[in-house]
């Protein structure tokens, strides 16, 4: 269990220093003081009890629990239990890449080809009853998943645990109340 959080942190730092677009470099010239930047949000170690533990508050329901993300934010990461997906919508993002990492259980994963009928439930998220033309693999505690935006995918199953990790193109905007 150590080793797999010990895994999943170390590719959540690894993605994350991939996302973020680092400024240009000097050319020497300009006479500005810099200094380090300074942190968004508290730092997140979880040991390998804490998730456990929080796989097993999570398991009664088809539940997520965010670890990390939010308005301004180019990455959220979170832990996601789905008691019973027995169908489930495909879906495509067109800015932001996923990352699941499998902590327990089994699930269906359907990616490529492309979504039937697809509907826009939101600008840049798409969604459709089932995917056309696609791959279907069986995906399993300790696999690891690059979904990169653009990508169909759908996923079913039941007792499925993932940390998933979205990467987003633009910091995420904040909710606009209605």
């Amino acid at each position: 269990m150590l080793t797999r959080i010990k895994q999943a942190l170390g590719l959540t730092l690894l993605i994350t220093a991939l996302a973020i677009n680092l400024p240009a470099q000097s050319d020497g010239n300009a006479q500005t003081a810099r200094a380090p930047s300074t942190p968004t949000r508290p730092f997140v170690v979880l040991t390998a009890q804490s998730l456990s533990d929080l796989e097993r508050r999570l398991q009664p329901d088809n539940k997520v629990e965010e670890l990390i993300g939010g308005a301004g934010m180019q990455l959220r990461v979170a832990v996601q239990h789905d008691k019973s997906r027995p169908t489930a919508q495909a879906e495509v993002h067109d800015a932001s890449d996923d990352v699941y990492y499998v902590l327990e259980g089994t699930a269906t994963l359907t990616l490529g080809g492309r979504l039937d009928a697809p509907r826009e439930v939101e600008p840049g998220e798409w969604r459709s009853p089932r995917i056309t033309g696609g791959q279907t693999f069986e995906i399993k505690k300790g696999d690891l998943i690059i979904v990169p935006r653009g990508t169909p995918h759908q996923r079913t199953g039941k007792d499925f645990s993932m940390i998933l990790i979205k990467i987003f193109a633009e910091p995420m905007r904040a909710k606009q109340s209605k």
